[in-house]
């Protein structure tokens, strides 16, 4: 599986707190994408491609709708889209403080990833949704 589609993102900020796993100096970004070069993770992902890679894994899921739908007009590869712990944590946020449907507002978000082109979504939502 490829990770060629890796961005650095403050979306992984509730996991890396939970698994007490945040860098104790510097940070990822040395081999996670810049969030703005979606042409660079694109160039990434058909380098990956032509070596073999059988899945293509696109992380963070919401914040690169454009990534997946990109991927899947330009390749016939089976996209793996991560839902990471920031985006999970937003809506149980808003919920919690009323703001929006918890249940509808996952559904539509594990909609538009699905619509984006994803093939598989790896989702903290997966033992209410399937």
């Amino acid at each position: 599986m490829s990770y060629a589609a890796k961005m650095a993102s403050a979306m992984y900020g509730p996991f890396r707190h939970a698994a007490s796993s945040a860098p104790t100096h510097g940070d990822r970004r040395g081999y996670q994408m810049n969030p703005a070069n979606g042409r660079e993770a694109l160039r990434e992902t058909a380098t990956d491609i032509e070596e073999g890679a059988d899945l293509i894994m696109v992380k963070p899921a919401l914040t690169n709708l454009d990534l997946i739908a990109a991927t899947r007009a330009r390749w016939d590869v089976p996209i793996v889209a991560y839902q990471v712990s920031g985006e999970y944590a937003m809506i149980h946020e808003a919920a919690r403080a009323g703001r929006i449907d918890r249940a509808r507002a996952a559904n539509e978000t594990l909609v538009s990833i699905r619509r984006a082109g994803a093939d598989l979504i790896v989702t903290y939502f997966a033992p209410e949704f399937w």
